[in-house]
C-alpha cells in the first residue's frame, strides 16, 4: 500500500517547498493537491516538484465544468510539469448529468492529455464502475474503511467488465493529529456534507455520524493504526487538517508517514 500526502491548493510556496521536501525524506510516494476556484492545484503541485523532484505528483481533482482539458493541458505545459509523474484527477463538479459529463469527456481528455494518467473522482456505483473500464484510476473521497472496500468492488466490476485489469485505487483520507483532531476533522467535514447533492447523496449513504469520517488522532501510533484500517485503497492519500504553516503540516505528515 503506497502512501501519499495531500493538501488544499493555494499553499504559499514557502510552505509547500519544504513540506514537499520532508514528505520525500519521510517516505511518501506522491504529493498530492486538491483544485478549487480559488486556486490551481497544478501550481500548488509545481511547487512540490521543485523541492521533491522524486515524488509522484497527483492532484484531486479537476472539476470539469470549470476547466476544459485544453486549458489543463496548458496549465502543464506553462508549469514545465512531467506528464510521466502526473496523475491527474478528474470530475464533474456541479455538471446535471455527472456521469454522461464524464463519460463524454475521457476521448478529449485523452486526446488533449496524451500519455497522463487520468483518475476518476468517483464515489457513488456507477462513476466507480466507469472508473474501472475506462479510467486509468478511481479517487475515492469521505469514505471509511468499510464503504471504500465496497465501492473498490464496484471499480472491480467495471474493470472485469471492460475486460481489462482494475486500475489502482486513490482516496483521500483526513487526517488530523493532536488535542484539536477531533474539532478538525468536524469543521472539515461540515463544509462538505451539504456542498451539492453530490456530496449529500454520499453521506447520507455513508450513514455516519457528523465528524466521524476520516482519523482524528491524539498521537502518531493511533494515526497510523487507523489509517492501516483503509486496506480498499492502493494510494492513501492522507489530507493533512492543519494551519498553513510548515511546521503544523510536517507535524501531521510525521504523524502518518508510511
Amino acid at each position: 500500500m503506497a502512501r501519499g500526502f495531500g493538501v488544499a491548493a493555494g499553499l504559499d510556496p514557502e510552505v509547500a517547498r519544504p513540506l514537499g521536501a520532508r514528505c520525500m525524506e519521510l517516505g511518501y510516494d506522491s504529493v498530492w493537491s486538491n483544485d478549487h476556484p480559488g486556486a490551481k492545484g497544478l501550481e500548488t503541485l509545481a511547487e512540490f516538484a521543485a523541492a521533491a523532484p522524486e515524488l509522484d505528483l497527483g492532484v484531486a481533482v479537476i472539476a470539469l465544468d470549470r476547466q476544459s482539458p485544453e486549458e489543463i493541458a496548458a496549465d502543464i505545459e506553462r508549469l514545465g510539469l512531467d506528464r510521466a509523474k502526473l496523475w491527474l484527477g478528474v470530475g464533474a463538479g456541479f455538471s446535471e448529468k455527472p456521469l454522461t459529463r464524464m463519460r463524454e469527456a475521457l476521448p478529449k481528455l485523452r486526446e488533449a492529455l496524451p500519455s497522463v494518467r487520468l483518475v476518476l473522482a468517483a464515489m457513488g456505483p456507477k462513476m466507480c464502475a466507469l472508473a474501472g473500464a475506462e479510467f486509468d484510476g478511481a479517487f475515492f473521497n469521505w469514505m471509511t474503511p468499510e464503504f471504500a472496500a465496497r465501492a473498490r468492488l464496484q471499480v472491480e466490476a467495471g474493470a472485469e467488465d471492460g475486460g481489462r485489469e482494475c486500475p489502482p485505487v486513490f482516496g483521500y483520507v483526513r487526517t488530523a493529529v493532536g488535542p484539536d483532531a477531533a474539532e478538525r476533522l468536524a469543521k472539515e467535514e461540515s463544509f462538505y456534507r451539504d456542498l451539492h447533492a453530490g456530496y449529500r447523496n454520499h453521506f447520507d449513504r455513508l450513514e455516519e455520524p457528523a465528524g466521524t469520517v476520516g482519523v482524528a488522532a491524539a498521537d502518531s501510533d493511533t494515526a497510523k493504526k487507523k489509517l492501516a484500517s483503509y486496506t480498499a485503497l492502493d494510494t492513501i492519500v492522507v489530507r493533512g487538517l492543519a494551519s498553513a504553516k510548515v511546521e503544523a503540516m510536517a507535524t501531521v505528515a510525521e504523524a502518518a508517514a508510511p
